[in-house]
């Protein structure tokens, strides 16, 4: 009797450090062996870029050998651009998993706005690819990722054994902790926090005004569900996030009021 062969799931990285940033090279370490692993991501830092595209101006891609055997690209385009080459130009399909990250920072709360780390993750969820971004609160080049690369296998092996919607977006978030210290994974809601900002002006050495962003994380959120409060308290936090903005109590409340006529 023939035994049914299994075919093993194409799973697709990308980042928004930069190809050659540890963290992405720990995200590859977390999913060895869990599927066939093809890299497409920058080829250079692109933090804070969001869901922005490139337009008018060319993208380029060069395949490049920096993971063993593990097939990697780079592309000049931003986070999204990545998710949308890796699926027309070089897979030709769509994975059945995308991961991004892990980044070296914070992504809780606000800052799934900015991202450009959740943001190639949500590209994928629009296209019904299921999707994780992975970060790690440390912004250190140098930073400990066992911790953070251990539970992203954990995680990573759940959402490929269990049948879930072909748009899941998780936003993980690892607290910057040694492994014996991280209590353990709680599913969260983000937080209401935000920065308030200052622009800090300054004088290049011609004498010319310039300004630089500074600001204070603020969390006007006290409830024990955000990720803030599970990252504080040394857990790893998960909120399940959906690329669709409506507010559907508002919504209600219009149409039950019929102000708009």
């Amino acid at each position: 009797m023939a035994t049914k062969q299994t075919t093993q799931p194409i799973i697709l990285i990308t980042n928004d450090d930069g190809i050659t940033a540890p963290g992405i090279r720990n995200l590859i370490e977390a999913v060895k062996g869990l599927g066939k692993l093809v890299v497409v991501a920058p080829d250079k830092p692109q933090s804070g870029m969001g869901h922005a595209i490139t337009i008018g101006q060319p993208l380029r891609m060069n395949k490049v050998e920096l993971f063993g055997d593990v097939e990697a690209w780079q592309t000049t385009g931003t986070p999204v651009d990545c998710v949308k080459l890796a699926v027309d130009k070089v897979l030709h399909r769509k994975p059945d998993l995308c991961l991004s990250g892990i980044n070296h920072g914070a992504n809780h709360s606000i800052n799934i706005i900015y991202s450009g780390t959740m943001s190639a993750a949500m590209e994928a969820s629009i296209e019904s690819i299921p999707s994780i971004g992975f970060s790690l609160l440390d912004y250190r080049y140098e930073a400990d990722f066992t911790a953070a690369t251990f539970y992203a296998n954990k995680i990573i092996k759940t959402v490929l054994t269990n049948k879930l919607d072909k748009h899941l977006l998780l936003n993980v978030n690892f607290p910057s902790l040694p492994m014996n210290e991280i209590k353990g994974i709680r599913v969260c809601k983000q937080a209401y926090a935000k920065y308030v900002e200052d622009f800090d002006e300054r004088l290049d050495p011609q004498g010319k005004k310039y300004y630089w962003l500074t600001g204070e994380f603020v969390n006007f959120d006290k409830s024990k569900e955000t990720d803030v409060w599970a990252l504080q308290n040394k857990y790893v936090s998960v909120v399940p996030v959906q690329f669709d903005l409506t507010n559907y109590a508002l919504k209600a409340q219009l149409e039950k009021k019929k102000l708009f006529k």
